[in-house]
């Protein structure tokens, strides 16, 4: 089983949503087997990452066209890994069209292989959609039930915030905080992902964890 040390407070426990600075108990990794729970419901694993640091270099940019600084590339290598080692890869990805979302990804598989096999989607109302209180939830929702099927189990949401951290806290019952490239670990159970919302509803999702490149995994 790995824990974390971290450098900066990065890891939250999902049964008590409190921080720490010493190693604590990672979300378990990936069977290759569905994990159920006692009810025999198939485990649903949504990761919700907002991009990496982006840069303001470029005054005649859109927003929607900045690309991400060379910290910001490093740090999406750097969530890749600890994703990895965790064994949270996402079958399915689910992204904002934006450059710094594209370009977050685009790092992310460049470090590690799995990530190049997933299934991905780009959905350009992931852009907009953050800037709007309190739907970003919904619509996350929608867009995975639309683009999922039942065998996949653990599905990745690429955005922005405040809508990232809005439907991080709406689902978890936790106030939660992203900061750039971070991502949080969320678990619900269902048979279908509509399933799992449902089952779950707001609030119902686990917290396993928020992943922050500055994390450091010790054995």
């Amino acid at each position: 089983m790995l824990s974390f040390q971290c450098p900066s407070p990065f890891f939250f426990s999902g049964q008590n949503r409190t921080t720490t600075t010493s190693c604590s108990t990672a979300p378990p990794r990936a069977s290759t087997e569905l994990t159920a729970s006692p009810s025999s419901l198939i485990s649903r694993r949504l990761i919700l990452l907002r991009h990496a640091h982006s840069s303001w270099d470029h005054l005649s940019l859109k927003d929607h066209d900045r690309p991400l600084t060379k910290t910001g590339h490093a740090d999406a290598a750097k969530v890749a890994q600890i994703l990895s080692s965790l064994g949270w890869l996402p079958q399915l990805i689910l992204s904002s069209d934006a450059t710094r979302t594209k370009e977050t990804l685009k790092s992310m598989q460049a470090q590690v292989d799995g990530f190049m096999e997933a299934n991905v989607h780009f959905i350009p109302s992931f852009y907009s959609i953050a800037a709007m209180d309190g739907q970003t939830a919904d619509h996350l929702q929608h867009i995975i039930s639309k683009y999922s099927s039942p065998d996949i189990t653990t599905v990745m949401c690429m955005g922005h915030n405040k809508g990232w951290e809005e439907a991080a806290s709406m689902l978890s019952g936790a106030s939660v905080k992203l900061k750039t490239c971070n991502a949080a670990l969320l678990l619900a159970f269902g048979n279908s992902w509509d399933d799992a919302f449902s089952l779950a509803g707001p609030g119902g999702w686990k917290l396993e964890g928020i992943v922050a490149p500055d994390s450091t995994i010790c054995v």
